[in-house]
């Protein structure tokens, strides 16, 4: 037998227990443990085998939870030359699925493969099943493949597995591979696979299993129709599941559970009342159903008293609304629901982040995350996709890579949606050879990965390093979508690769079939106008398809800016605050064109239309990660502890800064104020109060990393470029817009922003 291929760090952590065995042998009584040899020695003195008194010592400490303890009793095994029962490795299994710890199972694993074990079908089985249980289908897999023998556990454990991880092309694949074995299904093949029929809506396969199930003799199992009615009701025919329904002779409580789930998610929710009324019985499930179907209109009012109303509540229900709640953006009353439970479990730790990140509240998210860990909960994949867009909101990178220390240790990484949650991550937090690095880990990469790693690079700038990936995917066999064009398109357009824009949006429609979306137009919209052709723009513009939204007109108005061209401004700008009249961007952009073109009484009066529509331009506010914590600044700040040194520094920097040529650019100060005040607000801008920061307290040579929550200054830009070069220090910007990386004195934007 073919020993399977193991974790990188499987061989260590076995090392370590190993090293550690004998300090732990040597541990005094606890439970039935006490000195490793006096102790199997007097069992077997009383005519008990020392296998036999091992399997009730490591049995004691499984069911205590204390692996680590039972498996460094193997290592004792391994030294004394005694062969563990079958059983034996059964309640290590048995652990590891209550652990649901892909690091402790591969500990196990590395023992079966160290001795030499032979494990027979029952075992194989069981490794398998335990990986799936853990979410490692791909260990899950080679141990299957890898097994001498396999019986219809061993098919339905994997075909099942694959179904419920929606790999569905996976499990219709194993499962007439299975039959071209010769391997006859049973009532859990069939109800394991059903539901990959469900999942991709192949309606025609559901009623031909649904034939073989007849044919097979499995008519009347109440375990097979549940899985047939939740298949009809996945592919959305609701007729056929009232049919099957109604032809039941009998009817179980998980029957009608499934029949009343099948109309609250497809919409017809006062049938699903109505059936929730009538049925004898209920619990928690029919409950829930009804409650979840509230929430999937967003009538999570109703859902609420529905909630009231129960009487008795699992963990499930408590979730139900606390997702409801926080899909509708009320994080306060998800809030309060997840402190009253009386019993959490990771999916409520997930919902709970997942809503703070998803709503703008990225430092509770992480609060909460750390919280979570120094409960004990053991973080799952939905954990890690939930909490790295928080990190990546605010460019918290070392935060962000404890997190991915975390995920490999968890065994997580294999999991391409993780990974690609990676990659979004440390391209955000202004870290593109990290992300770099998280894309070529990826075995398998799917079109997210590819997307999020053409996104990366397009956000800074590296447009030639997008369009190489962009034809390594091509070559990959993986087809472009709608968001990998919007990624090569927005890499043209920060590149300034006009020709290559054009050809791409060619392409996109020509030879993939895709119809270009207001996203691609605005991109181009960009391009043309990076390229200083606005008339091109313009026609470009009126030639749309489609209505031009407000960030087509806005991209036009940011090239006004660039190239001063104050009569085309003034077009856009109509044309956004017609659709956007509170958009502050339009009125920022459009009052530094009339300030670069000396046009006073333009700026007055932008000024005036923002006063009398009650428009007040958005406080910039930037931070910057020191130490695992982020520390936020606005303009003028000094609320920080360390203020008093904060503006000394500032104060002599900036004399550095006009020793070298730089001057205060007033023309983006909007305030009507004389032009002492104007450079007063300009230099106490918050980025330059982050990068002082960041000098003061980051060490020397250290890249700095500012987030800013508006698209930065002109100002701001260009005195960022000084200080890089005054104190050699590569300084990363993410804007509203994208990353300026300033080295030596230039940006990798080239002025363009």
């Amino acid at each position: 037998m073919t020993k399977p291929l193991l974790r990188n760090n499987i061989g260590s952590s076995v090392e370590r227990i190993i090293t550690n065995s004998a300090t732990i042998m040597a541990m005094t009584k606890t439970g039935s443990l006490i000195d490793g040899d006096q102790h199997w020695n007097s069992k077997g003195n009383n005519e008990t085998s020392p296998a036999t008194a091992v399997k009730a010592d490591v049995d004691a400490l499984c069911k205590q939870g204390r692996l680590k303890e039972a498996m460094a009793i193997l290592q004792f095994m391994d030294q004394e030359g005694i062969l563990p029962y079958s059983a034996t490795y059964d309640s290590l299994l048995h652990t590891c699925v209550d652990k649901k710890s892909i690091l402790d199972t591969n500990l196990v694993h590395a023992h079966i493969i160290q001795t030499g074990f032979k494990p027979e079908i029952y075992l194989g089985n069981k490794l398998v099943t335990v990986y799936v249980k853990c979410g490692s289908l791909v260990d899950a897999r080679r141990i299957l493949d890898e097994m001498p023998q396999r019986n219809v556990v061993s098919w339905t454990a994997m075909i099942a597995a694959y179904a419920k991880h929606r790999l569905n092309k996976e499990a219709y694949a194993m499962f007439y591979e299975m039959e071209e074995q010769g391997i006859q299904a049973n009532q859990f093949t069939f109800a394991g696979f059903l539901p990959a029929c469900g999942n991709l809506r192949a309606l025609e396969h559901g009623r031909e299993i649904h034939e073989i199930i007849i044919r097979s003799g499995y008519k009347s199992n109440a375990f097979v129709d549940s899985a047939l009615l939740d298949m009809y009701v996945k592919c959305r025919c609701l007729e056929d599941a009232c049919k099957l329904f109604d032809k039941m002779s009998e009817r179980n409580l998980i029957i009608w559970n499934a029949m009343i789930s099948g109309y609250a998610q497809n919409g017809f929710l006062d049938k699903a009342v109505d059936l929730f009324g009538i049925m004898p019985q209920r619990d928690v499930v029919s409950w829930t159903a009804v409650i979840a179907g509230y929430v999937q209109i967003g009538h999570v009012d109703e859902a609420f008293v529905m909630f009231e109303k129960m009487p008795d509540r699992d963990v499930v229900s408590w979730n139900t609304l606390i997702a409801g709640y926080a899909q509708n953006g009320q994080v306060d009353k998800a809030l309060k629901l997840f402190e009253e439970m009386p019993k959490r479990n990771v999916i409520s730790w997930n919902s709970m982040i997942s809503a703070y990140a998803r709503h703008g509240h990225s430092q509770k998210a992480l609060d909460l995350y750390h919280e979570m860990m120094q409960t004990g909960v053991s973080p799952t994949q939905h954990t890690f996709t939930g909490i790295l867009p928080a990190c990546a909101d605010l460019a918290a990178l070392e935060q962000g890579k404890e997190i991915h220390e975390v995920i490999m240790r968890s065994g997580y990484q294999s999991q391409v949606f993780v990974s690609n949650a990676l990659i979004d991550m440390y391209a955000k937090c202004g870290s593109i050879d990290d992300a770099r690095s998280a894309f070529d880990e990826i075995f398998e990469k799917d079109v997210v990965s590819w997307n999020a790693m053409l996104a990366g690079y397009a956000m800074h700038g590296f447009g030639k390093e997008a369009l190489q990936l962009f034809e390594e995917m091509r070559h990959s066999g993986i087809n472009p979508d709608h968001v990998t064009f919007l990624g090569i398109l927005s890499a043209c357009c920060h590149a300034g690769l006009l020709d290559k824009g054009l050809q791409y949006f060619s392409d996109m429609s020509q030879y993939y079939h895709l119809t270009p979306a207001a996203e691609h137009y605005c991109c181009m919209v960009d391009l043309f106008g990076r390229a200083h052709c606005l008339d091109r723009a313009l026609d470009f513009i009126n030639k749309m398809p489609m209505k031009p939204d407000a960030a087509v007109w806005s991209s036009l108005l940011a090239a006004c800016r660039l190239h001063s061209n104050v009569e085309l401004a003034e077009i856009a700008a109509e044309h956004l605050l017609g659709l956007e009249p509170e958009n502050t961007t339009a009125y920022v952009l459009l009052s530094n064109v009339y300030a670069a073109a000396h046009r006073w009484d333009g700026i007055e009066k932008v000024r005036k239309m923002m006063k009398d529509r009650g428009v007040k331009k958005a406080p910039g506010c930037s931070w910057i990660e020191v130490n695992d914590e982020v520390y936020t600044f606005l303009v003028g700040d000094k609320s920080h502890p360390q203020t008093h040194k904060i503006y000394e520094c500032l104060e002599i920097l900036l004399g550095k800064l006009k020793e070298a040529g730089y001057v205060p650019d007033s023309s983006f100060v909007l305030q009507d104020v004389d032009e002492e005040q104007k450079e007063n607000i300009l230099c106490h801008h918050s980025e330059k109060l982050a990068i002082v920061f960041g000098l003061i307290n980051m060490p020397s040579g250290t890249p700095i990393r500012i987030v800013k929550n508006l698209r930065v200054c002109g100002d701001c830009h260009s005195a960022s470029k000084f200080i890089s070069k005054i104190i050699a220090r590569e300084i990363v910007v993410r804007d509203a817009h994208r990353f300026h990386h300033f080295k030596n004195g230039q940006c990798s934007c080239q002025d363009y922003w």
